[in-house]
């Protein structure tokens, strides 16, 4: 019989991880939620619709049980990665398409839960980044920031109909006093290099400052819960910090090398994905390395290539791009990471 991850080595099983999993998301979602409003709720409770629907209905077909797989709490993970990666005003049929292909071609067709070879979660946001790049990257402004706020019901139709009850579209509540449009932090650096600005002149944009003090607390609120992961002794400590590690490093040396031209690494720690792709993405126990030496590699290399994405890369954000490329690399670190054996070495050398 074959075996498949995800391997626990602790008496809890799979559905109970999960959904531990999910209570640690609890403290970013509610942070998140603060600062960019209720669609954030609202996206996370279509996305978990629509992932347990499109998992349900593949095992249908395949003529498994669905109920009994569906216990295991994987697809809501993935509902709610997803529901928390998007912009809070994302056209819900992009998120329907989004969240049905990480289920159905990401986990599904791979044989489902243990066999997926890469994180459905993001599989699903670089179809949506890549297919709808302004919408994906449309988030409204903090909303200590902007005097637009979207109330539950203007969030639900700018969801729904992409438009309120009183005709206000997405890029009204994106707007703030002064009539400017806001992007995120990461967006909005980029924007800045490009127009010739330093990095001393955009670190002391007052709006910047201002939507990045949002962006840190939601980071904050991932690290608690990433933070509980850890003290439960759900996820492995090796990950997060090769994770955090190569982001630390490569800012560093690139801040290091043309302080002008790049962002401090305090910058890359506490803004966009970082804390929730170091301990609830990367972290993920199917499609990352599984080897303890191979586990600070790979999250390594997922930290480097964050930061060389958002420095040189066409997206702002890179965490999704970062996590998919390790995954496919995950098999050839494990396969050169293996642990020796006891007594191997020497039955080769008796073997001579």
């Amino acid at each position: 019989m074959s075996l498949s991850s995800p391997f626990f080595h602790q008496a809890l099983s799979t559905s109970k991880v999960m959904l531990i999993v999910c209570i640690a998301l609890l403290p970013g979602i509610i942070v998140q939620s603060y600062f960019f409003s209720y669609g954030v709720l609202i996206n996370v409770f279509f996305c978990s619709l629509f992932a347990i629907i499109a998992e349900y209905f593949v095992l249908y077909l395949r003529k498994r049980k669905p109920w009994k797989i569906i216990k295991d709490n994987s697809a809501l993970v993935t509902g709610i990665l997803m529901g928390i990666a998007i912009p809070p005003t994302l056209p819900l049929w992009m998120s329907f398409i989004g969240v049905c292909f990480a289920i159905i071609v990401a986990k599904q067709l791979y044989g489902g839960l243990g066999f997926n070879p890469f994180n459905p979660a993001m599989v699903g946001y670089v179809l949506l980044l890549i297919s709808f790049p302004v919408e994906m990257t449309s988030w409204l402004p903090a909303t200590t920031i902007t005097p637009n706020v979207p109330d539950f019901s203007d969030s639900l139709n700018l969801i729904l109909f992409s438009q309120t009850s009183n005709g206000d579209d997405v890029e009204f509540f994106r707007q703030l006093a002064d009539g400017y449009t806001m992007a995120t932090p990461l967006d909005f650096t980029k924007t800045q290099f490009t127009l010739g600005l330093m990095t001393s002149e955009i670190l002391t944009n007052e709006t910047l400052l201002k939507s990045h003090h949002a962006w840190h607390l939601v980071n904050l609120a991932f690290l608690v819960g990433g933070l509980i992961l850890l003290f439960l002794k759900i996820i492995r400590w090796h990950i997060p910090v090769a994770f955090l590690s190569g982001i630390i490093l490569t800012s560093y040396l690139l801040y290091y090398y043309d302080p002008n031209l790049f962002m401090p690494t305090s910058f890359h720690l506490t803004t966009g994905a970082t804390m929730l792709g170091a301990f609830f993405i990367a972290t993920d126990p199917i499609s990352a390395s599984t080897t303890p030496k191979g586990r600070l590699i790979y999250g390594f290399l997922i930290g480097f290539l964050i930061v060389l994405i958002r420095a040189f890369g066409g997206y702002p954000e890179a965490v999704g791009f970062a996590v998919l490329l390790l995954n496919l690399a995950s098999p050839t670190i494990d396969h050169y990471t293996k642990p020796t054996i006891y007594g191997h070495n020497l039955e080769e050398h008796a073997n001579e």
